[in-house]
């Protein structure tokens, strides 16, 4: 149902106050996305399954079960965080964020650790 004229004129009157009293915000809402949401998500998934494989590897290591145990819940528990999310996403923005040079490929992020790598230090 689309808003009357009025309606609109107060809610363009309303943007304009909180674009005056609050530029911080109206920056930080303008540059989130839904897609920038669930990647940062996804991220996080990711740094729990690598935790969840550091416990598992203790059982190999110290015998641990239970720590073993945790460390797969843990594990299965962040791939269906991942998996939600991935799927949440669609194929489609994913394609996209890839195309705009986002962050997603491990060979992008291995030639960005290589650049870093690479690039002159400042006067030791």
């Amino acid at each position: 149902m689309p808003l009357s004229e009025h309606e609109q004129r107060i809610l363009e009157e309303i943007e304009r106050r909180l674009a005056e009293e609050d530029p911080r915000l109206v920056e930080s809402v303008t540059k989130a996305t839904v897609s920038a949401h669930a990647l940062r998500r996804i991220r996080w998934g990711l740094l729990a399954f690598l935790v969840g494989f550091v416990l598992l590897f203790f059982f190999v290591v110290k015998t641990l079960f239970w720590v073993a145990v945790l460390g797969f819940a843990v594990m299965l528990g962040s791939g269906l965080l991942i998996y939600t999310y991935l799927k949440r996403m669609g194929r489609d923005q994913l394609r996209a964020y890839g195309q705009r040079g986002g962050r997603l490929s491990i060979s992008a992020a291995l030639a960005r650790l290589a650049d870093r790598l690479r690039r002159p230090r400042g006067p030791a």
